[in-house]
């Protein structure tokens, strides 16, 4: 059973569990109205026999016995209230102040066993997953901020570092230009750090798919792959290209950041062999592959590759920010799209990416 079907055969018991309960709760009401007039009829009647139809004392009796009985009621009432309404919204109240004001620790266990929950036990649990949720999210948050700061210590550092050496001067023509060289690659990285971030944010918040229109992806990857084209000839790499046409419907300008993305890498940790692209349609879908014979990876690395700030053993040696794969994640996520790596290390790895023709 899927979990949407679940999902609703669980909301369907939970509406019938409501019913029944608003069917229990105007029941008990009837009766007991039921039975004070009841009561009342009879006080009458026997009052009535007592001291004659009309007296004064079967009229006291009987504004005694109503008085008497609606009180009851009443209080009856109150404690059906407090019990069947009260007490559970109060305990959805109170977590859904402590949620508020931050804290995500908050869990309320429901009043009754799992497969007789009512509606209020359905909002407690419901606020539960909310609170775990938020939790989960605070956690990721806080760990991006002092990844974030971690990343934007080091190029600042090495800015200053070298800044400083500059403004003392004494240094000949030769390191001032590599030091100038220097600062301008850390700069390009600081940069690059901060547009990968603000990419980030608006993915998360679903903000950056602006505009669709049909997109060659094979004219498409053609024009990334020519940006690398000197590199791949300065490092001696074969590249091998195997592009089927396929046109799909999406948004040209993240499917260009994921291409250049996943070239980049390729080309970075390989020094040696070659680079491979092909594009092929299957089943209706369009499919991605970015092969390489660098370094790879190892299967721990593997696992992580897409989350954010991970850069695994292979990044050590060289200069990025872990944002970039976390990044094509995100875009693909966003285009109903899928990315999947196969690696060994020392052999390579391959990406592939799978696109609906239409989101």
């Amino acid at each position: 059973m899927s979990g949407a079907a679940a999902g609703a055969r669980g909301g369907a018991r939970t509406k019938k569990r409501h019913a029944l309960l608003l069917l229990f709760t105007y029941t008990l009401r009837f009766l007991t109205v039921a039975l004070i007039v009841t009561a009342a009829v009879l006080l009458y009647h026997t009052a009535a026999e007592a001291f004659g139809e009309g007296s004064a004392w079967t009229d006291a009796v009987m504004l005694v016995a109503i008085v008497f009985l609606s009180l009851a009621v009443t209080v009856l009432d109150l404690i059906l209230h407090r019990v069947t309404t009260e007490r559970p919204v109060g305990r959805i109240a109170e977590s859904a102040r402590r949620i508020a004001a931050g804290d995500f620790t908050v869990r309320q266990e429901p009043a009754h066993p799992y497969g007789r929950y009512d509606a209020y036990d359905c909002i407690l649990l419901d606020l539960n997953r909310a609170a775990a949720e938020l939790a989960e999210s605070e956690k990721t948050r806080l760990s991006f901020i002092s990844n974030v700061s971690h990343e934007l210590k080091t190029p600042l550092a090495v800015i200053q570092s070298y800044a400083q050496t500059l403004a003392r001067g004494g240094l000949d023509e030769a390191t001032q230009r590599e030091y100038l060289g220097v600062l301008s690659d850390t700069a390009e990285r600081l940069a690059s750090l901060v547009h990968n971030v603000l990419r980030l944010n608006r993915l998360e918040h679903r903000r950056l798919l602006a505009e669709l229109s049909d997109v060659r992806l094979d004219e498409q990857l053609a024009q990334c792959i020519l940006q690398f084209d000197d590199v791949i000839t300065q490092k001696g790499l074969e590249l091998v290209c195997d592009l089927d046409e396929v046109t799909i419907r999406s948004d040209e300008g993240c499917l260009e950041l994921v291409w250049n993305n996943l070239l980049s890498n390729a080309v970075k940790f390989t020094d040696a062999g070659q680079i491979g692209v092909t594009l092929k349609r299957e089943q209706g879908r369009a499919v991605v592959t970015v092969s390489d014979t660098g370094c790879g990876m190892s299967a721990e690395t593997g696992k992580h590759i897409f989350e954010q700030f991970y850069q695994g053993d292979t990044s050590h040696a060289k200069e990025g920010n872990g944002l970039g794969l976390a990044l094509v994640r995100k875009v693909i996520d966003v285009l109903g799209g899928e990315i999947a790596v196969e690696s060994e290390e020392g052999k390579g790895s391959t990406f592939r990416v799978t696109l609906p023709e239409r989101i």
